[in-house]
């Protein structure tokens, strides 16, 4: 068994807190589903979906060559990672719902690839929950591996309740882009100083 009984819960209760909470990938989701609808937001979030697999798998190798001596490197993967969420919420305070749609260029499969691709919240999430909770228990390949072809479980499924919120609420949010924007650009930043005091 990959995790001991007394560790489903906590690692459970990681997982999604890591993957709700908000990060580049929920909220870029987000505003795109506001900006222009769930069915272009879909096609981000395939991307998004991939990007997460594709580096969930490398965290999972990357844990299992270097093992726990990695743990030391994590809180630099925070300040580089909080700097970059600072950038997305000074650029979310600037971004604006109200540009002429024929005029702007839609999000699709590859930004949502390359969101995840840089996003250093999953790196560092799937990072930890691998050398926490699956390290300690076992140094095997294959249940390393298979913890991290499953973590893109998590992550995009709770994704996918920053899309439809969007979606849903469109009309709102576009009718309130300045108090919006603020909002989820106070929560990046919020999500930066949590990286670097919990790292």
């Amino acid at each position: 068994m990959i995790l001991k009984p007394e560790q489903v819960i906590p690692f459970l209760y990681y997982v999604y807190i890591t993957a709700i909470t908000p990060g580049p990938a929920n909220l870029c989701s987000l505003g795109t589903a506001i900006q222009y609808g769930r069915k272009v937001a879909m096609r981000q979030w395939l991307g998004i979906l991939i990007g997460f697999a594709i580096v969930s798998t490398s965290s999972a190798l990357v844990c299992y060559f270097l093992g726990t001596a990695l743990n030391d490197k994590v809180k630099y993967l925070s300040f580089i990672g909080a700097a970059y969420l600072v950038y997305l919420a000074i650029h979310m305070l600037r971004s604006s719902y109200t540009d002429d749609p024929e005029n702007v260029k839609k999000p699709g499969f590859v930004r949502g690839l390359l969101v995840q691709l840089t996003n250093v919240k999953v790196m560092i999430s799937c990072i930890t929950a691998i050398s926490t909770f699956i390290l300690p228990n076992t140094r095997e390949f294959w249940p390393i591996f298979i913890t991290g072809l499953l973590l893109p479980l998590t992550g995009p499924i709770a994704n996918l309740v920053w899309l439809f919120t969007g979606a849903a609420l469109q009309k709102f949010f576009i009718n309130h882009t300045k108090l919006v924007n603020i909002v989820m650009a106070v929560s990046l930043i919020l999500c930066a100083v949590s990286l670097i005091i919990f790292k």
